[in-house]
């Protein structure tokens, strides 16, 4: 995928194409636990990544390892219990940065509970003109965005507009939130496993729509979801995540074709081959993740890892430095010539 900087069109950038949209600088939520004084869940625990304009960075990891309290925090729907968020060059939620209420008229999420997500008894042109109507818009010009932008998600407004949810498909319903989502005019959407409750044709329908609205509209996408395929195919770069940390980060077809991590490699190596004679015999990763309230001493992965040493156990290892759009990195020590692993490349510099 083309990863250069897109040109900025929109009146609202502020630091021109070359700045991220948004930084996230040692983010963390934990949750504390009641009736366990001095105990909380690790559900975030220190992640920093960027996130450059026009493009999509989707997020990998099994289930519980913190990728919905994420998105979450970076729409603020969560208060990070530390670090910073920047949103194209303004500190988010600072008294001389951007507001939580600008933000959210700049950043839309679509979640993945399509029915959950809509108003019962509320029809479907209403829905997506609650959004424009609250940040001021007339009714009868927030119904007509509506309109439009019903016609966009591919459903027609004089059919489906006085629908109800109930009335209307699982991927018919995910269009609909996606219509709601892009009807306030964001600049950045956030997709929390959008197409995990789709068969496989309504899925592929509506990963083309995305794709399709994500040029029309100049979007950065940040994508969820646990189907590594589906992350493949729509992201320009990924970020692995395991236990509430990144442990991998870099553009996708380095990812895919030369995953870094071991937790990586065991994530790609769970899919199911459709090749009878290349059939999975052994689970490529072993036993549970650990307890987030307890999380293990130096790597967290290591409790699980085939190529775990002592080392492991009590040095914690970094992501490294972000250099560019092309940078591959790793929390690995296997990666570190001064790590001490025995699998670790020899630094030249000691030789």
């Amino acid at each position: 995928m083309d990863l250069s900087a897109p040109e900025s069109l929109d009146p609202r950038d502020r630091g021109g194409p070359m700045q991220p949209l948004l930084i996230a600088t040692d983010l963390k939520k934990h949750f504390p636990v009641k009736g366990v004084p001095g105990k909380s869940v690790q559900a975030v625990d220190g992640i920093s990544f960027t996130v450059r304009k026009g493009e999509t960075l989707g997020i990998v990891g099994e289930s519980g390892c913190g990728k919905s309290t994420l998105a979450r925090l970076l729409l603020h729907l969560l208060v990070p219990t530390s670090g910073n968020l920047v949103f194209d060059g303004d500190m988010v939620a600072a008294p001389d940065g951007i507001a939580v209420d600008a933000l959210r008229r700049q950043v839309q999420m679509v979640f993945q509970d399509s029915y959950s997500s809509l108003n019962p008894r509320m029809p479907i042109r209403d829905s997506v003109a609650f959004g424009p109507f609250v940040q001021g818009k007339p009714k009868t010009q927030a119904r007509d965005i509506a309109r439009d932008i019903l016609g966009r998600v591919g459903l027609n407004p004089d059919l489906f507009g006085p629908r109800y949810p109930h009335e209307l498909s699982g991927g018919q319903k995910q269009r609909v939130n996606i219509a709601r989502a892009l009807a306030t005019g964001p600049r950045m959407v956030i997709l929390d496993e959008p197409v995990s409750a789709l068969d496989k044709s309504v899925e592929a329908q509506v990963l083309n729509l995305l794709r399709a609205l994500k040029r029309q509209f100049n979007l950065t996408f940040v994508f969820i979801s646990h189907d590594l395929n589906i992350v493949r195919y729509i992201s320009d770069r990924v970020l692995v995540m395991y236990l509430g940390r990144v442990v991998e980060l870099g553009p996708s077809d380095a990812i895919f074709e030369h995953p870094r991590h071991p937790y990586t490699r065991a994530l790609l190596a769970s899919r199911p081959s459709m090749d009878p004679a290349h059939r999975i015999q052994e689970a490529p990763i072993t036993g549970d993740p650990p307890n987030p309230i307890d999380p293990p001493t130096g790597c967290r992965f290591h409790t699980r890892c085939p190529f775990a040493e002592p080392i492991c156990a009590s040095k914690d290892p970094t992501l490294g430095a972000w250099e560019g759009p092309d940078s591959h990195v790793a929390a690995c020590l296997m990666t570190d010539p001064r790590s001490g692993h025995s699998r670790a490349p020899q630094d030249a510099g000691s030789a």
